[in-house]
């Protein structure tokens, strides 16, 4: 593979990676296991998005001091509050826990109250803030939200299933699936382990590393699916060959994506910092497993995969003996 003059991984490789498959799934399944208890037992901390609570966007007249703001606010008993930058450095979001409503006051007047007390706590002599935008999201639009992300999941996984069966063969659909939810779990640990935010630009993170991840294992499937049905050798050989044969390919995407999603990452300010740490995270995680994961689990018990699993079909070899 060359990049202009650098020439980073040759196109003839022949790396025997089947020769270690059973440690690499040992490796997988132990991760795998990790990372479900993590997610099980430790959970997130999550975002307004799903728990609650007001978001009010400030902009200060000069650029401000995160950590005082954040002091500020604990002094005004806002004691958990989340500050972080937003935009310049002069603007600043600031995500508060649900707060109690009195009785009789509507949602949308408390909210504007507690506006205006973060916008009084905030505010100091010669640096005075605004109020750009302030927005209350409930509990139970939280609980909505994280539903929703629940069944986008699914539904997701469920249409690679039925996408990757009818195009391939229902091994390689379901070793598809496997690979694609250690992708994700994997990813969705890190968040847990670090007690980062968990809001939704996290969410659509994951989501998208469900699209890289079967991306780059449909490329190195359909390799193998040509390699069974054109190569008389033993099928170690043909999935070490495959993976060989697709290696360039598959680290050049990912170290492209990579590299445009750490732009994202430095440049694109803290309101999308979790998207694209999900994003570069996912990216290494993907293009590991469609090395060492996803043909390994087609070597294995009942997911072992034969030539006369690949051979055309009847149907297939009519449709071929009509095109011109």
């Amino acid at each position: 593979m060359k990049l202009f003059p650098l020439h980073l991984i040759p196109n003839d490789t022949q790396f025997d990676f089947m020769r270690t498959r059973w440690v690499s799934l040992f490796i997988a399944a132990a991760l795998l296991l990790g990372s479900i208890g993590l997610i099980v037992f430790k959970g997130y901390n999550y975002a307004l998005d799903f728990t609650g609570g007001t978001v009010v966007e400030v902009r200060f007249e000069k650029p401000a001091d995160v950590d005082a703001v954040r002091e500020h606010l604990e002094t005004a008993g806002y004691s958990g509050a989340q500050v972080q930058n937003f935009g310049s450095g002069s603007d600043l979001l600031i995500r508060l826990q649900p707060q109690e409503v009195p009785e009789g006051v509507s949602a949308g007047e408390a909210n504007n109250r507690t506006a205006q007390a973060v916008l009084a706590a905030i505010s100091v002599p010669g640096n005075a803030a605004t109020v750009m935008s302030t927005e209350f999201v409930g509990p139970q639009v939280g609980k909505e939200l994280a539903m929703n992300g629940v069944y986008a999941a699914l539904f997701v996984m469920i249409g690679f299933l039925i996408y990757i069966g009818v195009r391939f063969e229902l091994k390689f659909a379901i070793s598809a699936t496997i690979t694609t939810l250690f992708d994700v779990l994997v990813v969705a640990a890190y968040f847990s382990l670090s007690g980062r935010e968990f809001d939704l630009t996290v969410l659509a993170g994951l989501l998208s590393v469900m699209g890289f991840s079967i991306n780059d294992t449909i490329v190195v499937f359909d390799r193998v699916r040509e390699n069974f049905r054109g190569l008389r050798v033993e099928p170690l050989e043909v999935m070490n060959r495959s993976i060989n044969q697709t290696l360039s390919r598959t680290i050049i995407t990912s170290l492209v994506f990579f590299l445009s999603v750490l732009a994202l990452y430095i440049y694109g300010g803290g309101s999308l910092e979790g998207l694209a740490l999900s994003q570069m995270i996912g990216a290494v995680v993907a293009t590991m497993s469609s090395i060492f994961i996803a043909c390994p689990l087609l070597t294995i018990g009942p997911l072992r995969v034969t030539k006369q699993d690949l051979l055309p079909k009847a149907k297939d070899v009519e449709e071929l003996a009509r095109r011109p």
